[in-house]
């Protein structure tokens, strides 16, 4: 009896070693992009998240107001809570403490938080060649706009975390940073006067059902079929949700205030269900993140793409998205350097027009013009039509003594180079070889460069009159 007792005793003992050694190893732990240097959405309430043992108590307690808030981890390791964080301001800290020790974080600055992603031209930066930031290097010091980019990462389902870290905006950390994205942060830290934290998560050459949830693509039988019709390339994923899985699933915890978006040209061979994909990739975001945050966007360049209107169509695609609340999209066709060049150096441009989307309907700030004029209606009156545009308050101008990009057709459907006219905001187009006109398009063609704009000096948006399949 001595004996077994003698035994079991030992074994109580290891059993209480391998516990513990169990327990101090699963050391408390936060995501990457939960660290130093990092900018919270300001008046919101924030998540925080980590790992630690199953039933482990959590305390987080901030400077801003010196409460303490406590959480228990599940029975899987993780653990989710909120943190209500005041108006913009900082630096500030957070202690995170478990059973394994405290962890510091410092330099935390509040205001409001962007993600910019999408392809080539949001990830496009002064090592890329975009000639803006080059003016910007010797004075964009600034402690109150903070990066952080995502690498490159493909997953074949959603990851939890990503390698990243937060920087602030110098000469260094701007050069590889997207310029889009800096141009944007630069603006919103000058209008609002508050810190600005910008997320890069993108890729160039990459697909937008690349970063859509691949459950989104593979429900729809329209957007399934046209996936299956792009073909692999080497510099980059095409195949729906391997980028989401890889590089926007570990933010959707990371309370933002909106996303940018500036991607369209790997869509060229799908183009015509480019408006549902893009809503649909919006519509799943805004899920994840259980947030209806604002989306602006980018209407790719005009550009001499291999088939005939495969770049308009994207374009017309991406302009059927705008009646989708919440979203916004910046017009550029006077921003390239050639229609050779699929990547327009001109960035700041760009970025200060998704800055004015931001302002204006974001932030509810009077800044003038910020939306191009669109298409509204159209009146045929005898050889002659006669189409009026929105968004052109004052009316519309040329910039050159010929106005330019206008095309005009009758029954034959021959598009034939229109005079046009303008008068406040409507535009009088004709073409003397067509008595009997039917339709008008204006900048519709892949490499087609319009110059007609707003009297506030925004380009007209692309559109055709017709419902030709293409």
């Amino acid at each position: 009896m001595m004996k077994s007792k003698r035994i079991f005793l030992p074994l109580i003992l290891l059993l209480a070693i391998i516990l513990q050694s169990h327990v101090t190893s699963a050391q408390l732990r936060l995501p990457a992009i939960l660290s130093s240097g990092m900018v919270l959405q300001q008046n919101d309430s924030v998540s925080f998240w980590g790992w630690a043992n199953p039933g482990e108590p959590i305390q987080i307690t901030t400077s801003w107001d010196n409460q303490t808030n406590t959480i228990k981890s599940q029975n899987i390791g993780r653990w989710l809570t909120k943190i209500k964080t005041p108006a913009a301001g900082g630096p500030y800290t957070i202690t995170v403490k478990g059973w394994s020790g405290p962890i510091e974080l410092n330099d935390i600055w509040i205001g409001e938080v962007w993600l910019c992603s999408g392809q080539s031209n949001m990830e496009w930066s002064y090592n890329n060649g975009a000639k803006p930031v080059k003016e910007e290097l010797p004075t964009c010091y600034n402690n109150q706009i903070r990066f952080l980019h995502v690498p490159r990462t493909s997953a074949m389902y959603p990851q939890e975390d990503v390698p990243v870290s937060w920087k602030v905006c110098d000469s260094n950390s701007l050069k590889s940073f997207s310029a889009v994205a800096y141009f944007f942060g630069k603006k919103i830290n000058k209008e609002l006067n508050v810190p600005v934290g910008l997320i890069n998560s993108s890729w160039g050459g990459t697909s937008a059902e690349a970063w859509t949830p691949a459950e989104a693509i593979e429900s729809s039988p329209v957007l399934k079929t046209a996936a299956n019709k792009l073909t692999e390339v080497p510099w980059g994923p095409i195949k729906p949700g391997l980028n989401f899985n890889g590089m926007i699933a570990p933010l959707v915890n990371y309370t933002i205030a909106g996303a940018l978006w500036y991607q369209g040209e790997a869509n060229t061979a799908n183009g015509n269900t480019y408006s549902q994909l893009l809503t649909t990739l919006i519509k799943n975001w805004r899920r994840l993140w259980k947030k209806e945050f604002p989306f602006y966007y980018v209407q790719i360049a005009p550009y001499a793409y291999g088939r005939p209107y495969e770049g308009a169509v994207v374009m017309e695609q991406q302009a059927k998205v705008m009646p989708l609340a919440g979203t916004g999209m910046v017009v550029i066709t006077d921003l390239i350097d050639s229609v050779t060049n699929i990547h327009p150096s001109n960035k700041k441009d760009v970025g200060e027009r998704l800055a004015g989307w931001a302002l204006a309907e974001t932030y509810k700030k009077n800044i003038g013009a910020y939306k191009s004029p669109v298409y509204k209606t159209m009146v045929i009156q005898n050889n002659k039509i006669i189409v009026t545009l929105d968004n052109a308050p004052t009316g519309l101008m040329s910039k050159g003594q010929t106005v330019k990009g206008f095309y005009i057709a009758g029954s034959n459907n021959q598009w034939l180079p229109a005079t046009a006219v303008i008068k406040g905001n409507a535009i009088t187009v004709w073409n003397d070889k067509i008595i009997a006109p039917l339709a008008v398009r204006y900048g519709f063609g892949n490499t087609v460069v319009g110059n007609v704009f707003s009297k506030e000096g925004l380009p007209i948006c692309p559109f055709r009159t017709d419902k030709e399949a293409l």
